[in-house]
């Protein structure tokens, strides 16, 4: 069973969102300008940058643009190229392909059949 592992806000104004999470939630955001993206820690990591609290995750923040306009959520899958053929043979259309990000994995966003963007996560290992 493939489990959700991430989200991601979308922020028009990445400064105002990091203020209002960090003062609401305590979170803490750190961005990474080469990739013009936030990473988001709602709990504390271990070396690897992971959750140290079982079930918990974190998350990213990206500037609002099309296709990604509301909050969404990552599912790690073994296989993207796989997983991208299963959402469009049973009625999803990837709407983001593939990319990698940087030596940790790939991502790619789709539209389910009820129209939500979510994302899917391969690690590289």
């Amino acid at each position: 069973m493939d489990k959700v592992v991430h989200f991601e806000i979308p922020a028009e104004d990445m400064k105002r969102a990091e203020e209002f999470y960090t003062k609401t939630f305590q979170w803490k955001v750190k961005f990474i300008p080469q990739f013009n993206y936030a990473i988001i820690h709602t709990v504390k990591v271990d070396e690897k940058q992971m959750p140290k609290e079982p079930g918990a995750i974190n998350g990213g923040m990206l500037k609002r643009k099309e296709p990604i306009i509301h909050p969404i959520i990552t599912v790690s899958v073994n296989d993207i190229d796989e997983a991208a053929k299963q959402i469009e043979k049973n009625g999803g259309k990837i709407v983001m392909p593939k990319l990698k990000v940087g030596d940790m994995g790939y991502s790619a966003y789709f539209k389910d059949t009820e129209g939500n963007i979510l994302g899917i996560w391969q690690s590289l290992k």
